[in-house]
């Protein structure tokens, strides 16, 4: 994972890999998590979104990362990259001993009787992601890099809106999001 950059179409100030990226994804799915249990009185298990969001883009270690515009263009080009990163997740459990694949089949695909919960978990996951992205744009953009002003307007646009559906994300964005970025001095 960590040879494989993110944002490979766009000049970054700083190049961010998916190892990273799998971290911090994993870092803000948790705190949401730990939001919803804490102030909406959900039963949310945090430590398996943080796994669910390590391995989110894991399929990327196959077919490396492609550029969200590309990848959501047209319905056509989004379920057949959806087929294509369904054979990289089966490509690499193949390589697992057949008495481990399970627990992480259980990690990249839900069950089919997984639960209200479960399913709540993956779009805090999916939220995760977005903020990550979002986090990147706001980023690029304090360092003079005007290259991310429209991924920044689209991330935002899409992290609001699933803001006004998952309270959790409305939270995090008013508390966390404003510090991302700040320097040491100002985070002091």
């Amino acid at each position: 994972m960590k040879y494989i950059e993110r944002w490979s179409l766009m000049r970054s100030s700083r190049p961010e890999n998916l190892s990273e990226h799998s971290l911090e994804v994993a870092l803000i799915a948790h705190m949401l998590c730990v939001i919803g249990n804490v102030r909406f009185g959900r039963e949310l298990d945090a430590e398996r979104a943080a796994l669910v969001a390590l391995y989110h883009d894991a399929s990327e270690i196959i077919t490396g990362d492609l550029p969200t515009p590309v990848k959501y263009h047209d319905g056509t080009i989004r379920d057949a990259y959806k087929a294509v990163e369904r054979s990289a997740e089966e490509r690499l459990l193949g390589s697992l001993p057949a008495d481990l694949r399970p627990s992480l089949e259980d990690v990249l695909w839900p069950a089919e009787d997984a639960g209200e919960d479960e399913a709540y978990l993956r779009r805090l996951v999916k939220a995760a992601d977005k903020i990550s992205a979002l986090i990147k744009c706001v980023e690029e953009a304090r360092s003079g890099n005007t290259e991310f002003a429209s991924a920044e307007a689209s991330c935002r646009a899409a992290v609001d809106e699933m803001a006004s559906e998952l309270p959790e994300v409305a939270d995090f964005l008013r508390e966390f999001l404003p510090s991302y970025g700040a320097t040491l001095d100002e985070l002091l």
